[in-house]
């Protein structure tokens, strides 16, 4: 008794330093973001005994473009999210119920494509976008956004799809279901978990991607991380309004993904265990 009572204070200490290291430069950059400039490159640096200023906020929200940063953002990360999503059940439905001998070497290649480091793929797709037309618009934006998360979306929802009963489809087709009503209309509502955690991850990847929106973008489609970068200068780094530009940029997401955590960890864990 008294040996496990050890390994579960040794585990949960364990857990608390790995929680901690993890959330520091979180924590760091929050505290930052209350410090004038001239205490925010000071060292060494103060973790609490400093002066407490909004100044910074009020100079992210009213000397800049956050509003239309934050509707590019929500804008582009939305689509690109739900065109990966629309594509993503079909693919997933084809492969668990429909599945060949080329179906697992399918899977491990689209995995592969997320190992290429973007800037492999910049040129030709700068080239092509330039012709296209597609420079600095949303559209341009949605559609790497979705072609870049696809293999995740694809992932995911094939773990979860495999975990349906297939004699569930088989009922439904030899009711007369169509392929759409089948997909959309059985499967999708009983792996609705699966299907809403797998959004919301791709959402926070879309949200999160600053190479494609940095190099494909300038103004009018600039999401918050082109936003956050425009206070690096050549006059140097405004560290204090870059941590408050940082914190109002993930606040949506943090506050989303702690409002629905139950139903993210349910639905990522969903087939995990029979």
């Amino acid at each position: 008794m008294r040996h496990r009572l050890s390994s579960s204070i040794l585990l949960t200490v364990c857990a608390w330093c790995a929680a901690l290291l993890i959330a520091f430069p979180l924590l760091w950059a929050l505290v930052t973001s209350f410090k004038p400039e001239l205490e925010a490159i000071a060292f060494p640096p103060r973790f609490v005994r400093f002066s407490w200023t909004l100044d910074n906020y009020r100079a992210v929200l009213t000397g800049g473009d956050y509003g239309d940063a934050l509707r590019n953002s929500v804008l582009i990360a939305g689509g690109g999210s739900a065109l990966a999503l629309l594509l993503g059940v079909p693919a997933a439905w084809a492969m668990a119920f429909a599945p060949t001998r080329r179906t697992r070497g399918l899977l491990l290649w689209m995995l592969s494509t997320k190992m290429m480091p973007p800037v492999g793929a910049l040129i030709p797709i700068f080239l092509f976008y330039r012709d296209w037309g597609l420079l600095d618009t949303h559209l341009g934006v949605i559609l790497l956004l979705a072609a870049g998360n696809l293999p995740i979306a694809a992932w995911t929802l094939y773990a979860n799809f495999r975990e349906v009963p297939a004699e569930i489809l088989e009922a439904a087709r030899m009711d007369g279901a169509s392929l759409r009503q089948e997909i959309f209309g059985v499967l999708a509502p009983m792996a609705l978990p699966g299907l809403a955690s797998t959004f919301f991850l791709i959402f926070t990847l879309a949200w999160n991607e600053s190479f494609w929106s940095l190099n494909v973008t300038s103004t009018d489609a600039a999401p918050l991380t082109a936003f956050i970068a425009a206070y690096s200068s050549p006059e140097g780094l405004f560290w204090a309004k870059l941590s408050a530009a940082s914190m109002l940029s993930i606040a949506p997401v943090v506050v989303i993904g702690w409002l629905c955590q139950r139903q993210l960890v349910r639905g990522l864990t969903f087939g995990a265990v029979k």
